[in-house]
């Protein structure tokens, strides 16, 4: 029996041609490959196998969604016109609730979906290991 997928919508912007994601190597588009730890390698999991990478790429660089690769720390501009910190809050609210916060820019809305707390805050580890060197999260 196949298990229900938990982040709808998605695979259909794919099959029909919208999102084309390029090709990357294993954790980054120029070979380098970055060591993640345990957690942030199970958030990219879950990531990867719950429709993320459709927009937000296999390894995070983006496509019609923001990258996650650099967000962490960063300050991002919303559809409103204010900002905000990608601090971990803000991830942890952003996917909860992905009306809340409307990146600018992003045409595609992302769609709601059915992670647990855990799910997330893996996935939040994740994007954080994906900052800047001297933005990242200690462990």
């Amino acid at each position: 029996m196949m298990p229900t997928p938990r982040f709808l919508g998605l695979g259909m912007f794919a099959l029909a041609g919208i999102v084309s994601l390029p090709a990357c190597a294993a954790n980054g588009s120029d070979g380098d490959a970055i060591q993640l730890s345990p957690v942030a390698a199970e958030g990219r999991s879950i990531a990867n196998s719950n429709g993320c990478a459709a927009c937000h790429g296999a390894n995070g660089q983006g496509s019609v969604g923001p990258p996650f690769v650099g967000l962490y720390g960063s300050t991002v501009q919303l559809d409103d016109g204010t900002t905000v910190t990608a601090d971990r809050d803000y991830l942890i609210e952003s996917i909860k609730d992905p009306k809340a916060n409307k990146t600018d820019g992003y045409r595609i809305p992302m769609p709601t979906n059915r992670l647990t707390d855990d799910e997330i805050d893996k996935i939040v580890a994740y994007i954080e290991e994906l900052a800047e060197p001297t933005e990242r999260a200690v462990p």
